[in-house]
Parts: structure tokens; C-alpha cells; sequence
């Protein structure tokens, strides 16, 4: 039944009499039956974009790789694997989750500069499709291991093509001056290193250069100049099977945001890796699951000094700590409308000065009690959270159509404490 709402730019939310709904499902119902703080995701939201992406690389021999650091609720990537897509992870205890969630080992890609022993060994045992490697000594680690478990570990090596990819610096991966990868001018030799090895399969090629890019240009600039570098290693007899572009497809956090689209994407990389003739991987991750989630908040206190006013709610950037550590906007709507606005700083409990959600947000007027919503929180908020200030990680819930499930349960005292409780 179609029902007459008032949308608001993130298309699985709006509100109906108004009141916010997900899908077709009262917030105001979810908070009041379940707690807050909760994230809660559209279902519906994160099966249209994986589809969104199907489509647009459908003409392409492609591998979608789900980044399992934008959020990594069991439920949530169990729906993601049934689509068929593969795992980006950078961690062991993210493989240990992906492995959980049922995503078969060959299209799991393993990335990040700091893999420990241990984790590579339990990579190594799962048989995943590839390490994406971000350093010479990382070769020789990675060599060792598989020769000791008398394994050949496929790789990929991380090249950092010193693409800006004009987002915030912090989520800048692809720069000379970053941590990532290992930087172009040095790639040819890299791999003739990595060639040497007895227990190292070369299969591919692998470029990150950032997280919420909305420059679809600087994709472009990234593929040829990794493309360049494919040609030359076929030159020195060095085939590849794979060239992954890494994710960071950036998504709308204010309503007036234009961002690209997976087709943009697709138009844009797909003619270059063409060229090259090898299987395309891509891993999208905020692109994914970003607009399917909102933070879920209750009113605490109403507080004025003079002119400024604050809005004290009982989450904050122990839940989301993006707006403190980015300064990273987040649209902030109440959940009940009110004709009458306010404008106010919208902050949580925790005792630090950059404990923040908003500041100086217009939004329609609340009172102690009521709830307000985070939108486009699905990617780095749950995943990003702490027990700061020894506070319970928030509660997660499902919408799909007119039904929620609870998809993780809130943390409670005993269960912050539980391991240091044992060891008294």
C-alpha cells in the first residue's frame, strides 16, 4: 500500500503524520520499545545499492568486495554475502566475521599495513583469494608463513598511485606521504621482489586512495596510472589476474550533497581496466550500507547559556565519534515534527569538550523525552564505537518493510566488564 510521507533526502526515511518512519516502521515505536541509544538500517536501503552496483558493473568481469570496516553487524554481512558479493577485510578478527557470516574464501581480499603473525597464518589456512600487501618486509613475513604451512599465499600488491582524492585528510590513503601502500615510482621493483619468493603467487594489482570521494575524477587519474604499471610488468613477464580499485565512493550527509552513483563509477574505471584485460575488483563499503542507517538518540536535558543552547541526548562519540574526530557533518532531524524550530548544539554525555553530534543545528523543537535521528550513520558509526567513559555499546535493529529484529543486543555493565570481573 502506498502511503503519503514526507521524505526527507535520504530516501528510506520520512515521515508519515508526522512522525519518522524507516521503511514502514515508527522510530518513535522502535526507541520506545527497544532503548536508546540504537542504530537502526534499512534492509531495503542496503539490497538497492548492492544492486545499484550489480547493475552498473554487470558488463564487466567484476568481483564487488563488501568493506567490512564500514560496519560489520554478523546479520547485516550475512545479508550482504547472500547477494553474492566478496569481503574487503583488514583484520583478523574481521576475517573470523566474514568467515561467520558465510563469505566463501575466494573472494575475501586481505588489506592494511599492519597484519600480525597470527593474522596472516589464519589467512593463510582460510585459502582467501589474495593479500593485498603494503610493504617489501610484508612480502617476506607473508613468505615465510605459507612456506611453513607448506602453502603458496596468492598476493596483490597495494600500490599508492599519489592521487589526491580531495576528501579529508585522514581518510586520504592514496598520497605519497601516506602510511598505505607502496608508492608507484617503487611498484616495478616491488614485484620483481615479490617474484623471487617460492611460497608467493603474484594474481594482482590493488589501489586504495581514500574514503568518501566525491571527485569521480580522481578514480580516473588512479586506474591509468596503476594501468601503466600493469603494462609494464606484462613487459617483464609478470601476469596479473586482477586489478582491484579499492572503494570510497562518497555518499550524501547533507541534503544539498551531489554524489557520484556506482554507474559513475563504473563509466569511469571500467574503459581503463579494459585495457589491461584483467578481472576488476572494487570494494565498496560507506557506498553500501552508509544511508541505510541512522542513530537513534533520546532528549535527556534541554540546556541554555545565554544565547547558546544545547540539546543533551543520551549518545554520543562513544557511539559516533565521526563528527569529533572529522569534524564530519551528520543531517539531524527529530523524530516528532514540530512546526516550531530551534537552534541548538547537539551533544551527548560523554566528558570531553568534542563530544558532539551537531553544532549549531536548525531542527524542528524537542523536549526532554523525545528522540531525535542521525542519518547516514549505517557506515564507521556502530563500527567505530567505544566504551568511553565505560559506557553499553548501542543496541542494532533491522527494518525490513514492516517488521524490526533486534540484530544486536545492547551491552550492559556486566558485560563491559566481564573479562576484567574473571581475572580479580
Amino acid at each position: 500500500m502506498e502511503i503519503s510521507r514526507n521524505n526527507l533526502f535520504i530516501e528510506y526515511f520520512g515521515y508519515i503524520d508526522g512522525k519518522l518512519y524507516c521503511e514502514d516502521v515508527s522510530i518513535q515505536n522502535v526507541a520506545s520499545k527497544v532503548g536508546t541509544p540504537i542504530y537502526i538500517y534499512s534492509k531495503k536501503a542496503i539490497l538497492d545499492k548492492i544492486n545499484q552496483y550489480k547493475e552498473a558493473f554487470k558488463d564487466y568481469d567484476t568481483l564487488i568486495c563488501y568493506a567490512l570496516k564500514a560496519n560489520s553487524n554478523l546479520s547485516l554481512l550475512k545479508i550482504i554475502e547472500e547477494q553474492g558479493l566478496g569481503a574487503d577485510i583488514v583484520s583478523g578478527g574481521e576475517l573470523y566475521k566474514a568467515k561467520k557470516a558465510g563469505f566463501p574464501s575466494n573472494r575475501i581480499v586481505y588489506a592494511g599495513v599492519g597484519k600480525t603473525d597470527y593474522e596472516i597464518e589464519f589467512a593463510i589456512r582460510e585459502g582467501i583469494l589474495s593479500f593485498n600487501v603494503e610493504s617489501l618486509m610484508e612480502l617476506e613475513v607473508i613468505d615465510q608463513i605459507a612456506k611453513k604451512y607448506d602453502k603458496k599465499a596468492n598476493i596483490s600488491i597495494r600500490i599508492n598511485p599519489d592521487v589526491d582524492p580531495k576528501t579529508h585528510p585522514y581518510i586520504s590513503t592514496g598520497l605519497k606521504k601516506s602510511k598505505f601502500g607502496i608508492d608507484i615510482d617503487q611498484g616495478l621493483d616491488a614485484y620483481r621482489y615479490a617474484a623471487k619468493f617460492d611460497n608467493l603467487n603474484i594474481i594482482g594489482i590493488h589501489c586504495h586512495i581514500g574514503s568518501q570521494i566525491t571527485d569521480i575524477s580522481v578514480y580516473k587519474e588512479a586506474a591509468e596510472k596503476t594501468a601503466d604499471l600493469v603494462f609494464k610488468l606484462k613487459k617483464e613477464g609478470i601476469e596479473l589476474q586482477y586489478f582491484d580499485m579499492g572503494g570510497g565512493l562518497g555518499i550524501r550527509y547533507r541534503p544539498e550533497d551531489n554524489v557520484p552513483t556506482p554507474k559513475d563509477l563504473a563509466d569511469i574505471i571500467i574503459p581503463v581496466v579494459k585495457q589491461t584485460g584483467l578481472k576488476l575488483i572494487i570494494e565498496p563499503g560507506r557506498s553500501i550500507i552508509g544511508e541505510a542507517g541512522a542513530l537513534i538518540a533520546k532528549v535527556i536535558f534541554l540546556k541554555d547559556k545565554g544565547d547558546k543552547h544545547f540539546v543533551i541526548v543520551d549518545s554520543g562519540m562513544n557511539d559516533l565519534i565521526r563528527p569529533s574526530i572529522y569534524n564530519a557533518y551528520h543531517h539531524i532531524v527529530s523524530v516528532k515534527q514540530n512546526s516550531e524550530k530551534m537552534v541548538a548544539d547537539i551533544v551527548g554525555p560523554i566528558c570531553e569538550t568534542g563530544d558532539f553530534l551537531g553544532l549549531e543545528r536548525e531542527i524542528d523543537k524537542v523536549e526532554r523525552g523525545d528522540f531525535i535521528a542521525v542519518l547516514s550513520a549505517g557506515a564507521y558509526g556502530a563500527s567505530m564505537s567505544s566504551n568511553y567513559n565505560v559506557r553499553p555499546k548501542a543496541a542494532e535493529v533491522l527494518i525490513d518493510g514492516e517488521k524490526f529484529s533486534i540484530i544486536k543486543e545492547r551491552e550492559d555493565y556486566r558485560h563491559i566488564s566481564l573479562f576484567e570481573e574473571e581475572i580479580l
